[in-house]
């Protein structure tokens, strides 16, 4: 049984594939730059691009399940969702578990309306979202952001990676959708005191006003339209993104993973990592 990781080199298919892997399953990394994929040794690693479905089908050919990764495309733009779903219908793939942003996309609504075996899972923010405040931390040790009380109940990258592994191996998934978080919901102030406590520095929050971050974000060059949506995540978050669930434990037997265990397995090691 061989098993397609889409969005291999990313921060939650690069837990799954390694999952798998140690799992002794045969892992096919679907990535588009071979050279920089950085897989397990074993992991087979092709080179392929979802936005151009009509390239994939020998690799659909030679798989049995795939993880499909649809948050996070190319410029947020929709992935051609009927193309690739049809391909996974024609060569006969047995499950797809999808992930994707609670926004029903092309993807989403091809595989509901198709007879493949599906599971989707809807994780709110990812942990390694906060990444984005290394340089600040390291240059000034300061974090700038709005909307400080804005409570979110995040999620580790490997809990996700390990619903979608045992949705993939274990029977009982078919036709679910998992809505997933971490274990406690945290703002913006609190994830700041968690990294300035395991990394025993002082970390300054500087709270920007909402001009000033819509004027950082477009400075960066981000389109209008994911500025907004941005700004309105995070101004009016919906009831899902600062709710906790227990989904993860229900599934993995393990309780979700905390935002004070991330800090310590990935993020002082990259701020300290010059």
């Amino acid at each position: 049984m061989k098993i397609l990781v889409t969005g291999a080199t990313g921060n939650v298919g690069r837990h799954v594939v390694e999952q798998l892997h140690r799992a002794g399953k045969q892992v096919v990394a679907l990535t588009r730059n071979q050279e920089t994929a950085r897989m397990p040794e074993g992991v087979e690693v092709v080179q392929g691009d979802l936005f151009t479905p009509e390239t994939l089908s020998s690799v659909f050919a030679r798989v049995d399940l795939i993880f499909l990764i649809t948050v996070g495309g190319e410029e947020y733009s929709p992935l051609p969702g009927q193309a690739i779903i049809q391909l996974a219908e024609e060569q006969n793939v047995q499950h797809i578990t999808v992930l994707w942003s609670g926004e029903k996309g092309t993807v989403e609504q091809a595989v509901e309306d198709s007879n493949l075996s599906w599971t989707q899972l809807h994780p709110g923010e990812f942990m390694s979202n906060t990444l984005d405040w290394i340089d600040s931390i390291r240059a000034e040790g300061v974090v700038r952001e709005p909307f400080g009380n804005s409570l979110s109940a995040f999620i580790h990258e490997a809990d996700i990676a390990d619903v979608a592994v045992r949705t993939l191996l274990e029977n009982g998934h078919t036709g679910k959708i998992y809505t997933l978080s971490g274990p406690e919901a945290l703002t913006v102030h609190e994830k700041v005191q968690i990294i300035s406590t395991v990394m025993e520095r002082d970390i300054q929050f500087i709270e920007l006003t909402e001009k000033q971050a819509r004027s950082r974000m477009q400075k960066e060059n981000i389109p209008e339209e994911h500025i907004e949506m941005v700004i309105n995540w995070f101004a009016n978050p919906s009831k899902m993104a600062y709710t906790v669930v227990p989904t993860v434990e229900e599934i993995t037997g393990h309780p979700a993973r905390t935002f004070k265990q991330w800090v310590r397995e990935y993020f002082i090691w990259k701020v300290k990592d010059n």
